[in-house]
């Protein structure tokens, strides 16, 4: 049987997790060769005190294909875990490359705030506003 290509977002998975292996086999299940090429390019820019202009030199430094390393760059970006920063950008001093995000930290703080003030709230005009919206789904 082959492996699932799906994320394995489940909360028994997630409260699993402890290390940099364990979060990309959760984002890139399946492709040994992208989890590689992520793991790879995280701890490189957590090594880095600023943005890194290129990550071509992984290719070579660690026989990582050219389309392999860059799919997988665009999926952390997408992901909201690397960000490309511009020479334009004041906050880090006219300096361009590519830099660790917390992008995708702050979308999941906010999405589980979302779902605890959705849990906890019980006034009737919300629950019949929730009402009207699921009858909107049929």
């Amino acid at each position: 049987m082959t492996e699932s290509t799906k994320i394995n977002f489940r909360y028994r998975r997630i409260s699993q997790v402890s290390d940099i292996t364990d979060l990309v086999e959760m984002l890139f299940p399946g492709n040994r060769n992208q989890q590689h090429a992520a793991a790879r390019i995280l701890l490189a820019l957590k090594a880095a005190s600023e943005p890194i202009h290129s990550l071509s030199y992984l290719e070579e430094q660690y026989s990582i294909s050219r389309r392999t390393l860059q799919r997988t760059r665009a999926k952390l970006s997408r992901f909201g875990l690397i960000e490309h920063v511009t020479w334009m950008n004041t906050r880090h001093g006219g300096q361009q490359g590519w830099k660790r995000s917390g992008r995708m930290s702050t979308a999941l703080r906010q999405l589980a705030d979302k779902i605890d003030q959705w849990r906890k709230d019980d006034q009737p005009e919300r629950l019949l506003k929730d009402e009207q919206l699921v009858e909107l789904l049929r």
